[in-house]
């Protein structure tokens, strides 16, 4: 998988922030080297966040984000400005762009402030230093910069090399499971709603982190694994499935071969493991006419035995005996007003970064409500939870 092919929950995302007309748009065309955002001197020229990947060395694969100008009116501006409000919380780096000519400003100063509260690494740019009359001294996380005469663009892109964001040194999926010339046997069922002849992206990411373990990957179907498992000639480290058939492959595989699924990897190496395991406790409380939230860090065509929409809501009533209500989000929607939900059930996040997902989870721990994930919660129903985890005795306590 080269740099192009990073998915975007695995890049470093850097997002520009300011007043209409700062020069936002213009400072990331500047960094970018490419005419990324439309350009002009009206304000609220950005209606909508704009997104490009590319590399930023030493940082790597990284998105840029150009967002609408947090001071937009009228009920149009408020749409763009909740549009920025989501951009900042999966925010790796953030670069607040200022008019130079007309000095940090309240509007400013308050998104500085949120920046800073949601422990955000930044750099504060000051935009148009061609306008100024006379030279300033920066300040510290200060970089003047003239976008219009590139003048300051190398300085601050070695600036955001170097700043360190909190992605730096996390888990990987499975790597630090297994060893080298370990088997790892991965069950992949032929998804209808993954493209013909592709594998949807956690089993691809999966078989990318233990190739680069030294380790073997094996890929079969579920109706496959109990011959494979008989004829492989040595025991595997590890058996992998989709939660989707987390039942009969637990049925087929023997006590003594570690499994887990690819959803209960996503959310460790997305750091909501631990809520999520304490969260599905919270099934058993269900009662008619609750209301729970499924959510979908992607956007797909759902297919008529949609896990999001179909599986797992028949497979929740069915196992509570009650009238639950369910709402499906996907994409970049997620409630702010988590109260009318009595439990929370979300993807493996795999098409979000890590700061999007803890952002969704401290949301549920700020107004109390559980949140738990798919494989967390399929393994639960399924009575083999506690052998889905047996990887990670921290968590032996919780599901005792």
């Amino acid at each position: 998988m080269g740099l192009n092919d990073t998915p975007s929950g695995e890049r470093i995302h850097i997002a520009f922030f300011g007043r209409r007309n700062a020069g936002k748009s213009s400072v990331v065309n500047a960094v970018t080297g490419q005419d990324l955002a439309i350009v002009s001197a009206a304000k609220g020229t950005t209606t909508d966040p704009v997104y490009k990947a590319m590399e930023l060395l030493p940082l790597g694969p990284v998105m840029i984000v150009d967002t609408p100008g947090f001071d937009d009116e009228g009920t149009l501006g408020e749409l763009r400005i909740r549009k920025t409000r989501q951009v900042l919380n999966k925010t790796d780096i953030a670069v607040l762009v200022v008019d130079a000519v007309e000095g940090m400003t309240a509007a400013d100063a308050a998104l500085l402030q949120r920046i800073k509260e949601k422990n955000i690494a930044y750099v504060l740019v000051f935009n148009k230093l061609d306008l100024l009359e006379k030279a300033v001294e920066p300040e510290k996380d200060q970089i003047y910069v003239s976008a219009l005469y590139q003048q300051g663009i190398s300085e601050l892109k070695e600036r955001l090399g170097t700043l360190r964001s909190d992605r730096e040194g996390k888990l990987t999926i499975v790597g630090d499971l297994i060893h080298p010339s370990d088997f790892v046997v991965l069950v992949v069922p032929i998804d209808k709603a993954a493209p013909k002849g592709r594998l949807i992206l956690p089993q691809q990411q999966t078989i990318r982190d233990i190739l680069e373990a030294d380790a073997a990957a094996i890929v079969v179907k579920e109706y496959e694994l109990h011959d494979t498992l008989a004829h492989l000639g040595k025991k595997p480290a590890l058996v992998i499935t989709d939660s989707q058939v987390f039942a009969k492959v637990s049925a087929d595989t023997p006590p003594d071969i570690p499994l887990t699924s690819f959803s209960i990897l996503m959310a460790r190496h997305k750091g909501l493991l631990e809520s999520a395991v304490h969260g599905v406790a919270a099934v058993e409380k269900l009662q008619d006419e609750d209301m729970v939230l499924i959510a979908e860090g992607c956007t797909h065509h759902r297919q008529c035995d949609d896990i999001g929409t179909i599986k797992i809501p028949r497979w929740l009533r069915n196992y509570t005996g009650k009238n639950i209500k369910i709402h499906t989000v996907s994409g970049m929607e997620f409630p702010d007003d988590l109260s009318p939900y009595a439990l929370i059930v979300h993807c493996g996040g795999c098409m979000l970064n890590e700061r999007e997902v803890r952002y969704r989870m401290k949301c549920a721990k700020d107004q109390q409500v559980p949140i738990t994930n798919y494989g967390i919660m399929i393994a639960y129903m399924q009575g083999i939870l506690k052998r889905s985890l047996q990887l990670f005795p921290y968590l032996a306590d919780v599901i005792a």
